[in-house]
This record gives structure tokens, C-alpha cells and sequence, in this order.
């Protein structure tokens, strides 16, 4: 049995005598800090992304890994770990009970594999658009504020930016009256130039349109990385959520690749005070492991804001 394998194993097999103590007795990282800290914590399901595609962990139980393993009260799930079930009411009202039960909040799904939003095939945008309506459905059912999305397509920049603009737009109009944002991430190829991706959401001028700025997807191309700070900064005046991206921590629990001081002020500075979603993607540490000391860092830093 691999290391990782037993230290999953450790950490599912406390659930039992987790589950006996009331979520009202969990010193969770919300309940308490004071309220006038800068932001919030939650976890993004991608940083499990190992254990859930191996079946160590199920989709169903990820709410209470938050609560009880990280003590942390919301969560962003990851369309890929439900694909079939957008529709499956039984399955939807299951799983927000779950989260319910443990006091965790859902956030937000990411929604990828539906398609390009910047087609350059009219009849697969509009196909794109159609599949992304259920998702919305299902994050309405889910008590979400958003759906997270991709910003794909092919073609000359400025025409693949006009198609998105538009297809994202109608996307707003359709999530508007459930009272839902669509919201983009910078996420490879165009999206990771946060000058293209901040001319999206100008182009598509819809309130309920915007970002979800990551703090490490910036690679443009295969040799090619836009500076991260400079993304984050031109996100931020559009930004809806933001996404703590992690891979490895030096001895001082710093980020190695991002200066998350440096990052967190261009966050604070945009007038930003919702949840920053914790998003490992390490593989020196544990999936477990890397999310702590993401945790541990953006409390640290938070502490150094307030």
C-alpha cells in the first residue's frame, strides 16, 4: 500500500468519531474570525482531484472533508466529479443535504467539457451554451452563487473574444433571473492573458458576467507565461470569486511560484472581500497536506491584511 493510500485511509477512517461531535462544537475557520477580517476560506474540490478520480474519496463526502478534516465552511465543486447528474433532482437534493448537514456552503461549480463558449462554429457555440444551461439549473438547485466557465474557441484573437463576449452574455441573461453569475476563469491558451480576458468581460458588459482570477493559470503557451500579477490586477474589476492556486511551499510555508502577500493586496486593493477557494495542485506533499498549508498561508497573510 502507497504512502499517500494509508494517509487517505487515516484520515477517512476518523470520520466515524468526527461525525459524532455537532458541527456547532467545530472550531471551524469562519465561526471563528472576527468579522472584519479581509476574506474567507474555502476549498476548491480540484485540490482532492487525486483521491476523487481514484474513488478514495466520493463526490458525496468531499462537504464533510471540508468541514471536518480542514474545518472549512465552503466549498467549489467540480463538474467532472457529477457529469451525469445536472439533472438528476434525487441526486442534487442529496447532495446539498450532505452539505447542509455539515454546515458547508456551496460556492460555485466549475464547469469544463461543455463545450467552447468562443466557437467559431456557430452551431457549436450554440450547442456550448445549451449544455451549460443545466449546469446552471443544477447550481440554482445547489444554492451556488455561480457557474465558473471556459472562455475556449479558436480563430484571431479579437474574433475568438467577440464570441465569447457574446456567448457569455447570453449565458448572463439566462442566469439572471436565478439569480446566478457566469463567471470565467483565466484557464490556458487566450484566457491566461488577463489583458484578452479583462476585454472579454468589457465586450460582454453583463452584470452578471465576470472572473474567477486564479493565482497560477497563466501559461499562454507551451513557452510562454503572462505575468500573474499583472493577470490578477486586470481580473480583479471583474472578479466574483478568486482561486488560491497552490503546488509547493518553501521552509517558511511560503507559495514557491506565488508571493501570496503580494497577490492577496492586489485582491484587497480591488475592493474584494468574498471567498479566496484554496486550489492544490502539488505532488511533493498530499492532497491533505498541501491544502493545510495553503490554509495555514492564507490565514497568515490574512492576519498580515486585517
Amino acid at each position: 500500500m502507497s504512502k499517500s493510500r494509508r494517509e487517505f485511509l487515516g484520515m477517512t477512517a476518523g470520520f466515524g468519531a468526527l461525525a459524532a461531535i455537532s458541527c456547532s462544537t467545530n472550531a471551524t475557520e469562519d465561526a471563528a474570525a472576527p468579522k472584519s477580517l479581509p476574506f474567507r476560506v474555502s476549498l476548491a474540490e480540484w485540490s482532492y482531484h487525486q483521491a476523487l478520480q481514484s474513488k478514495q474519496l466520493d463526490h458525496m463526502d468531499f462537504a464533510k472533508v471540508a468541514k471536518q478534516v480542514h474545518h472549512l465552511e465552503a466549498v467549489e465543486y467540480v463538474n467532472s466529479f457529477f457529469k451525469d447528474k445536472a439533472r438528476d433532482g434525487a441526486y442534487l437534493k442529496e447532495l446539498k443535504s450532505r452539505a447542509d448537514s455539515f454546515g458547508v456552503r456551496i460556492l460555485l461549480i466549475m464547469i469544463d467539457a461543455e463545450g467552447e463558449l468562443g466557437d467559431a462554429d456557430a452551431a457549436g457555440r450554440a450547442r456550448a451554451i445549451e449544455n451549460h444551461v443545466q449546469w446552471l439549473e443544477a447550481a440554482k438547485h445547489l444554492g451556488c452563487h455561480s457557474i465558473r466557465v471556459n472562455a475556449g474557441g479558436s480563430g484571431p484573437r479579437e474574433e475568438h473574444a467577440a464570441r465569447a463576449a457574446d456567448s457569455l452574455a447570453q449565458l448572463g441573461t439566462l442566469a439572471e433571473p436565478m439569480d446566478l453569475n457566469v463567471i470565467v476563469e483565466n484557464h490556458g491558451g487566450p484566457s491566461s492573458d488577463g489583458s484578452w480576458l479583462a476585454d472579454v468581460m468589457r465586450r460582454a458588459k453583463h452584470p452578471r458576467v465576470g472572473t474567477l482570477p486564479d493565482f497560477g493559470n497563466f501559461r499562454v503557451s507551451a513557452t510562454a507565461e503572462y505575468d500573474r500579477y499583472k493577470g490578477v490586477e486586470e481580473l480583479m474589476p471583474f472578479a466574483k470569486a478568486v482561486s488560491a492556486k497552490s503546488h509547493d511551499f518553501d521552509a517558511e510555508g511560503n507559495e514557491t511560484a506565488t508571493d501570496y502577500l503580494r497577490m492577496m493586496r492586489i485582491v484587497k486593493g480591488a475592493g474584494y472581500s468574498g471567498y479566496v477557494g484554496i486550489e492544490y495542485e502539488g505532488s511533493r506533499l498530499s492532497e491533505r497536506d498541501g491544502i493545510e498549508a495553503t490554509k495555514r498561508l492564507l490565514e497568515r497573510v490574512r492576519s498580515q491584511l486585517a
